[in-house]
């Protein structure tokens, strides 16, 4: 859940059944992140990019998929991706999270309680 609520975009490039699956595939990221990293911020970038940018194998592979022969289609999937990240926050009933906006990128971090 955030603490600070604010608006989630709708994603039209793929079923809806795909995006409960890369919802759930964040869950899992984002709890592994707050295993080894309790209360320090994460992005997006932190979760899926560096080490991790190949997606093939994983649910993001569809996303992309979506917006393949775009020219911007590494733009529109890294935003749409974004905005399922904190989709996938926002959906937690069990942990809190807050927000900031740090230049263009969207950070969060587990408010432990």
């Amino acid at each position: 859940m955030l603490i600070q609520d604010g608006k989630i975009r709708k994603n039209h490039a793929i079923s809806e059944t795909k995006v409960q699956e890369i919802k759930n595939f964040f869950q899992g990221a984002i709890r592994c992140h707050d295993k080894v990293a309790v209360g320090e911020w994460f992005s997006l970038r932190d979760l899926m990019g560096g080490e991790n940018f190949d997606w093939n194998g994983t649910p993001l592979q569809e996303l992309f998929e979506a917006y393949r022969g775009r020219r911007d289609a590494f733009k529109m999937t890294a935003k749409s991706a974004g905005w399922l990240l904190k989709a996938a926050i926002k959906d937690d009933s069990y942990r809190r999270y807050e927000t900031k906006k740090e230049a263009f990128t969207r950070k969060y971090r587990w408010v432990k309680e």
